[in-house]
């Protein structure tokens, strides 16, 4: 039986000699036939092969192939191996199967049964579990389409579609992709992994899940030897109380650092604030959050938003504790309180907003400036409960009929209450002065009221003078109109702030930060070469990885004329 087996191979070479160059390269050889037969019945043109105490060897162009049982067909340059099959290319690639058709003219093996397909890799060892598996010999590639798992020395992979390019040492999975791995779990819709780099690029809706994080995005990448990464479409964070979303968001595991850049929110799951901007970090360990470029802080104050600008925002801090800066160009509005200064400084754990440097706020269309402004909120019931303005405290309101003088009070502070959120009741004292427009029923001036005692109280009603009181030794008069000279009509200090006043969330932003030219991220509308941006990667150490809706604008302002009252005995309250 040998001796026919040699025959054959005899007549192989004889063929091969007369033949063409290319075909000789083509042909697939036989190194031990072991035992022959035919069976023109059920394999016509075939030469059957079966091992005896060594298996059926075959060889085609730096491949060899192991079988129990080879039907083979010389004159197509094809064959089937049955039974323990094995087939080994150089050093590094070898597959396992029950079954293998192997193709000489397209270099093309398919691989049935129990296919195993090891890489030796500069990582490490790399294997390949699935049902059936085609091997590309000239493109040097291999896909599944029927469920298969990768397992290196990192993770272990999961997907319905999968395919290799041995060149790249590089996977694309597509369906149901899934990375187990001891300190994360990994989900996607379609992923390249490179197993030498162990980086994987994401597309499609996908999940990193995380022991203290869990992102989601739709297109991104991501290192899965140091759980660091990023996302540039649709991406979220979930991330220590906070929850992370921007055009483009950074994280790594090591640092407990994050960063996005372009329509970033960030939302604080424990005292429900929010911040917007357009770039911002966040460090776990501080338990902190910067942002800056047209960023606002968003917060819930009795049912009514508080928006926050500034050039920079900061909150630092564990939640019972936390504080608020804004830095440089800072305002705030709500829907019947704005204002604005040079910084803000508001802490969770006393309750206390500081405005700092030139503050200036407006109640309706009441302006209060001072050298400090502080707003004081009830720890409990968390409502605004109460405003301080100290040193120079001054208050302005145009008068509403007229339309042309002002109605002012001025001291040296001010003490302010708010009820149900609106502020009900003012003290000013100290070297306290007023003047005042004084109506009748039908809106006709009874004269200018002007007046110098040590305390003034203003009891309040919808953002307007309800009633006005004097307190010890008050000094001063109602003059007409004709007697007051317009120069004496101002307190000493007077600045009118009006065309600064913030009427809408809109103005907390100036022209510069409505105005700013976003960076483009690359990759978000279009795809990246992943094969040029892996070897972008390689080549540097060093790489980085690189709507407000709520409540209405609108401020009420109701005119309600005050009574005034001057009392020429009461003792200080």
């Amino acid at each position: 039986m040998f001796f026919l087996g040699s025959s054959i191979i005899g007549h192989a070479q004889e063929e091969k000699t007369s033949s063409k160059d290319t075909t000789q390269s083509k042909q697939i050889n036989i190194v031990y036939g072991a035992n022959f037969t035919k069976n023109e019945a059920q394999f016509p043109g075939a030469s059957i092969f079966s091992k005896d105490d060594k298996q059926v060897q075959f060889e085609h162009q730096g491949a060899d192939l192991w079988c129990d049982i080879a039907i083979y067909y010389q004159k197509e340059n094809r064959l089937r191996a049955l039974g323990n099959v094995r087939l080994q290319q150089g050093d590094s690639i070898k597959m396992t199967s029950g079954k293998i058709n192997y193709d000489g003219e397209t270099k093309l093996a398919k691989a049935f049964e129990s296919v195993l397909l090891e890489t030796d890799q500069q990582s490490g060892k790399m294997t390949l579990k699935t049902d059936t598996l085609y091997f590309d010999r000239e493109k040097q590639e291999s896909y599944y389409n029927s469920s298969g798992t990768i397992i290196d020395s990192t993770n272990t992979l999961t997907s319905e579609i999968g395919r290799y390019f041995m060149e790249l040492d590089k996977y694309q999975f597509r369906d149901s992709v899934h990375i187990d791995n001891p300190q994360y779990i990994l989900d996607s819709e379609q992923l390249d992994y490179y197993t030498t780099s162990k980086n994987a690029y994401m597309y499609g809706p996908s999940t990193i899940t995380g022991e203290t994080y869990k992102i989601y995005c739709e297109r991104g990448f991501y290192d899965t030897k140091i759980e660091s990464g990023y996302g540039i479409k649709n991406t979220r964070i979930d991330y220590n109380n906070r929850i992370i979303q921007g055009d483009s968001v950074y994280f790594d595991k090591a640092s407990e650092f994050a960063s996005a850049t372009n329509n970033i929110t960030v939302t604080d799951t424990v005292n429900n604030g929010i911040i917007r901007a357009h770039y911002a970090e966040v460090f776990k360990a501080k338990d902190s959050v910067f942002a800056t470029k047209r960023a606002v802080s968003v917060s819930l104050v009795e049912q009514d938003s508080l928006y926050m600008h500034g050039d920079t925002l900061m909150i630092t801090g564990k939640p019972e504790n936390r504080v608020l800066r804004a830095f440089r160009n800072a305002k705030f509005y709500k829907t019947d309180l704005s204002g604005k200064c040079d910084s803000i400084h508001s802490s969770e754990k006393t309750g206390i907003t500081q405005l700092i440097r030139k503050p200036v706020i407006w109640n309706g269309d009441n302006q209060m400036t001072g050298d400090s402004i502080h707003l004081i909120s009830n720890l409990e019931t968390e409502k605004l409960d109460s405003l301080k303005v100290l040193d120079n405290a001054f208050i302005i309101s145009l008068d509403s009929i007229s339309m042309t003088g002002y109605n002012q009070a001025k001291g040296k502070d001010l003490f302010g209450k708010f009820v149900e959120n609106e502020l009900k009741y003012i003290d000013l004292v100290k070297n306290t002065e007023v003047i005042y427009y004084m109506y009748n029923d039908d809106e006709e001036l009874i004269g200018i009221d002007k007046t110098i005692c040590s305390k003034i109280n203003i009891v309040m009603a919808n953002n307007d003078v309800e009633d006005l009181s004097f307190y010890i030794e008050p000094d001063g008069d109602i003059f007409p109109e004709t007697e007051l000279p317009v120069e004496s009509r101002k307190l000493k200090g007077f600045i009118w702030r009006g065309d600064e006043r913030i009427v809408t969330k809109d103005d907390i932003f100036d022209e510069d930060d409505n105005n700013i030219v976003l960076p483009v991220i690359r990759g978000i509308e279009n795809p990246i070469d992943i094969d040029a941006e892996e070897a972008e990667r390689s080549g540097n150490s060093n790489d980085p990885v690189n709507n407000i809706p709520i409540t209405n604008d609108n401020t009420p302002a109701p005119i309600l004329r005050p009574k005034v009252k001057k009392v020429t005995s009461s003792p200080v309250q």
